[in-house]
């Protein structure tokens, strides 16, 4: 890319754009105004670095998409609007349940189950399983080393009654589990383990009358949980993107805010001198590429018509605002500065390497003129 700048004279030795860069304040008396501009850009700067925690969360949303079922609540500064995300409340022990994902047996299939529960415990050969075992009148010592859950129907009765239970299947697996138990722990011809078998098969042919309408429920919530699960999604993405969109407009309005802030402090400050518009204009083209190509974006900032991104641009000095002036002299100086560090740690290294070699060449020299100086005392002996 070239860069033609119009009225680019030859620089007078203490006229280079590096040096005097600060905004020098016209009247004198402005120290309060420019304390309060400072308080200005504080305020700015804690919005700032306010959104851009608001913003992490919303990246780390997207990138993720793992927000369902979490609780986020967001606030805009500009809009003032709160944005909650609904999770499953304090309800009953269904809701809860059915919030883990467990299915909640509905009040006609619960009756159902303690119909067929009554039968088998009026059974006649039932009365054994109607209490906990005892096991010390017994003298089952090793009855709890062969049983890890011991269970009773009594035991199951009363949770029943005390509405412990939610699922028919939870109550299912406690009945078999009284029989199996019993079977487990006593052989097979002792007469409680035939009469646990035979309660076992009966509860299993009762079991199987109410099983169509248990998967039918089973599979109708399994539905709701899922349109569920994706009604908590939507919900989410869509909060999350009304936050993005609060970030970006206030986002905007801080881009505004500092931009009228820049406005009125150029308006505050000296104009750039003639000479110092020859040493800027001489300063541009000196910089590298990367960093013209910047100074010519902030050129088009303030000149939307301005080319920034032709191969050959024109750039009048005199026709530029202040504040495009005074943010590239400023940019210039930091970016001259830049390169003159990086530059000068080059030259130090030469410098160094160069160093090494003239005391190298010395020491040639010198055991040269003693070789020679040998030769000529040989020749005189």
């Amino acid at each position: 890319m070239s860069v033609n700048v119009k009225e680019e004279p030859v620089l007078a030795p203490n006229c280079d754009v590096v040096e005097n860069t600060e905004l020098e304040v016209v009247n004198g008396d402005e120290g309060s105004k420019l304390e309060d501009y400072g308080t200005c850009v504080d305020v700015i700067t804690e919005r700032v670095n306010q959104l851009e925690q608001k913003i992490v969360e919303v990246e780390q949303f997207y990138s993720t998409k793992d927000g369902a079922g979490q609780t986020n609540t967001s606030k805009s500064n500009s809009g003032g609007k709160k944005v909650a995300i609904s999770q499953p409340s304090k309800c009953s022990s269904a809701g809860k349940e059915k919030a883990r994902g467990k299915h909640v047996s509905s009040p006609e299939l619960m009756r159902q189950f303690a119909t067929i529960f009554r039968q088998i415990a009026q059974q006649k050969w039932a009365w054994p399983f109607l209490q906990p075992v005892d096991v010390k009148g017994l003298g089952l010592d090793d009855y709890h080393k062969v049983i890890e859950k011991p269970m009773d129907l009594g035991t199951i009765r009363t949770k029943m009654e005390g509405s412990e239970y939610s699922n028919v299947r939870e109550i299912y697996a406690d009945v078999r589990l009284v029989f199996k138990n019993a079977m487990r722990y006593n052989e097979e011809k002792d007469d409680v383990y035939v009469m646990a078998e035979s309660l076992l098969e009966k509860f299993e042919e009762k079991w199987l009358t109410i099983m169509p309408r248990l998967v039918e429920e089973e599979k109708k919530q399994a539905e709701e949980e899922a349109q569920d699960r994706a009604s908590r999604q939507l919900a989410v993405e869509a909060a999350q993107a009304e936050k993005a969109r609060d970030l970006s407009n206030e986002l905007y309005e801080i881009d505004q805010e500092l931009e009228k802030l820049r406005e009125v402090v150029v308006q505050k400050c000296r104009k750039l001198s003639t000479q110092e518009k020859k040493g800027l204009s001489a300063a541009l083209g000196r910089l590298s590429p990367e960093d013209l190509s910047k100074a010519l974006k902030m050129v088009s900032e303030g000149n939307p018509q301005f080319p920034a991104g032709a191969p050959e641009v024109e750039l009048d000095i005199d026709l530029q605002t202040d504040v495009t002036l005074w943010r590239l002299k400023v940019f210039v100086q930091e970016a001259l500065k830049a390169a003159n560090k990086s530059s000068g740690g080059t030259n130090a290294q030469n410098n160094n390497n160069g160093g090494e070699m003239n005391k190298t060449t010395a020491k040639r020299r010198r055991a040269i003129f003693d070789a020679i100086k040998k030769v000529k005392r040989a020749k005189k002996a």
